[in-house]
């Protein structure tokens, strides 16, 4: 069954009003021909995008993926279309942008430079820290943000793998040995990263997913923290590979556990829901040409994998 494109359209604004009354409102519809549309799209998927509970909908796996990915290719069309159907103009106005601490020092800044040098007119604004924003409560414009989605509100752009890598220095190695499966980090000081689940790492061995929970003297919410202390010799850390090109070249941090890859994650552009303005469309577009789709940092990803 052929589908339609509009169904699609119809199950994303179900997906960002949160339920199906909120969206016929918003759509200036009833919620009887939103029901019937998102019915005839399941149907022509063969799979559910969506369960109803006593708040609205929540979305499924499936719906969460068709919702990341259908909602990025109709904002590229938007943009396509209004970029065909006027001339260029000039962006001017103030852009807020918010990054983790890490990648904004190591890759965003130099990016934003060169933005800031196509763009003399636009103003910008990067805000750095690790905590996980309310990007609408606070104003900003656009997040970068790393690993997985929980905010179903907004609108997400995946821009580029996001790998880890286990890592330790060679003076913990020499003094704590070196371990040869994911097990043997039970027996290890740990860099333990402060979220939710920071403490259980996930690797795949002989084709299955296992998982470690791991213990240490050094926890931390900041990545370059983490580095610095596993650079020390105070323990095993595992951390994103766009920050390690350098330990790893000089011999301060040496990679392990190369044979069982760490569960991927991802690297996102997230904004508000609706259209988006044209600074905002831009930056995610430069984001995009320059670290996606495969990130320069990890030229040969299976060495730190």
């Amino acid at each position: 069954m052929a589908t339609d494109y509009d169904d699609v359209k119809c199950f994303l604004a179900v997906a960002e009003a949160g339920g199906l009354s909120r969206a016929a409102h918003r759509l200036a519809t009833s919620k009887s021909v939103v029901s019937r549309r998102i019915a005839r799209l399941e149907q022509g998927l063969g799979t559910r995008l969506l369960t109803r509970n006593a708040r609205g909908v929540v979305l499924t796996e499936a719906g969460e993926a068709l919702r990341l990915r259908a909602g990025s290719a109709f904002d590229a069309l938007d943009g396509a279309l209004l970029d065909a159907g006027r001339r260029e103009e000039e962006l001017t106005g103030l852009l807020r942008i918010t990054a983790p601490i890490a990648f904004g020092t190591t890759h965003l800044a130099a990016m934003l430079t060169d933005f800031m040098d196509v763009h003399p007119r636009l103003r910008l604004d990067l805000s750095l820290g690790d905590r996980r924003v309310d990007i609408l409560a606070e104003g900003f414009d656009v997040a970068v943000r790393m690993g997985s989605l929980s905010d179903s509100t907004l609108v997400a752009r995946r821009i580029a793998p996001l790998r880890l890598a286990v890592l330790a220095s060679p003076a913990y190695l020499a003094r704590r040995g070196v371990p040869a499966r994911p097990r043997d980090l039970a027996d290890h000081d740990c860099i333990v990263y402060t979220v939710p689940g920071g403490d259980v790492w996930r690797f795949r061995e002989g084709g299955r997913s296992t998982s470690v929970r791991v213990t240490g003297r050094f926890r931390s919410d900041s990545a370059e923290a983490m580095r610095a202390a596993a650079v020390s010799g105070h323990g095993i850390a595992g951390l994103p590979t766009y920050m390690l090109g350098a330990a790893i070249a000089d011999g301060s941090l040496v990679p392990l556990l190369t044979g069982y890859p760490v569960a991927e994650a991802g690297l996102y552009a997230v904004r508000p829901p609706g259209p988006p303005p044209a600074k905002t469309r831009a930056f995610i577009d430069a984001l995009a040409a320059r670290f996606g789709p495969e990130p320069s940092w990890d030229p040969d990803s299976e060495a730190v994998r």
